[in-house]
């Protein structure tokens, strides 16, 4: 068998294997405690904590918020690390797991994502149909930073699969057939709904999407490259197989047509009446702009009296929402949620 580092100096192989030994250095580090997995996955339903059924629940929450907002897999993934890990240092109460959920979204957007592309703390409120107020939402995110270190550039499963694939992409000699990125990491999407992956070593959870993968393609040249990446990663054959027979398990039961997936169709933002009554006019009417005169056909005067009409018009189409004094964007039909109590945490 081919050994990965042959000819490993000056080239791509080199330098993705140097990264993966740095991540399996730090991947332990970002793991969600064991005690803390433990006391969720004992919580009954009708206990007053989060159970696993309420996380999962939450996790699809952060996964929709993705797709809205255009955020990256990245991102997701991030988010999700971020809410089992403090959800395993700290005990929370179900009513006060909406807040987190949005404090860990945006604190992964800010992470991950350029400038342009986060989104206002008011929005995220408003599109997740919230009632707490941006000042609580400060607040959840300043407890999540004490409790978490600051250490929000976490090592996921993304960054071991991206690896992983690229390492196996440049030692592939048969080009017909390859492992396609873009199916893995909706995979890894899906298991990162399940509580159960919360405990799997990111390492070992993106080999066994792979292995799946590979196992697909029948290749018998990416399976020996399989091999090589776990024997360089040190993963046990144990692990591998207990693992990869539950993300077997778990992409089934996904694919299954009982399985309430997400619309791959482009989201379309649809109001009620009651709603567009509270939106500005100049969201849904364009006033008349007037007509520009050719050159030469008016005067000095009447040139300056047309450009003043034309500011007043652009003044009008730049008009700012509503402020959340002027009316609620979103009105009470349209959420059933408890309101926002002031929270406290039991360590």
């Amino acid at each position: 068998m081919k050994d990965l580092v042959s000819h490993e100096h000056n080239n791509e192989a080199y330098k993705l294997l140097k990264q993966i030994n740095q991540y399996l250095e730090q991947e332990s580090k970002f793991l969600p405690r064991a005690s803390g997995l433990n006391a969720i996955e004992s919580t009954l339903e009708n206990d007053d904590c989060v159970s696993p059924k309420l996380r999962d629940a939450k996790v699809e929450d952060l996964r929709s918020l993705t797709r809205f907002f255009g955020c990256s897999t990245e991102t997701f993934v991030l988010a999700v690390n971020l809410l089992d890990r403090f959800l395993s240092l700290m005990k929370v109460r179900p009513k006060h797991l909406p807040c987190l959920g949005i404090s860990v979204f945006h604190l992964a957007v800010k992470t991950i994502e350029k400038e342009c592309n986060i989104p206002s703390a008011q929005d995220l409120l408003r599109i997740s149909h919230c009632k707490f107020t941006v000042s609580d939402l400060k607040r959840m995110q300043k407890i999540v930073y004490e409790k978490l270190n600051g250490e929000f550039k976490a090592v996921t499963a993304l960054h071991f699969l991206h690896l992983y694939h690229a390492l196996a992409y440049y030692h592939k000699t048969e080009r017909k057939e390859f492992l396609i990125l873009d199916r893995l990491e909706a995979q890894l999407k899906a298991c990162n709904c399940r509580f159960v992956f919360s405990r799997a070593k990111p390492s070992v959870l993106a080999l066994s999407l792979l292995t799946l993968e590979v196992e697909n393609l029948k290749s018998v040249d990416l399976f020996e490259i399989i091999l090589r990446v776990q024997k360089h990663s040190k993963i046990s054959h144990c692990d591998l197989a207990y693992w990869r027979e539950l993300v077997s398990k778990c992409l089934a039961d996904y694919s299954s047509p009982e399985c309430c997936k997400p619309d791959n169709k482009k989201l379309v933002w649809i109001v009620s009446r009651r709603t567009a009554r509270h939106l500005q006019n100049s969201y849904y009417s364009v006033p008349e702009l007037p007509t520009i005169p050719e050159a030469g056909c008016f005067s000095e005067a009447e040139s300056e009296d047309s450009c003043e009409e034309m500011s007043c018009s652009e003044d009008s189409l730049s008009g700012s929402p509503r402020s959340d004094a002027e009316g609620e964007f979103f009105p009470d039909d349209l959420l059933h949620q408890p309101k926002w109590q002031n929270f406290c945490f039991q360590t």
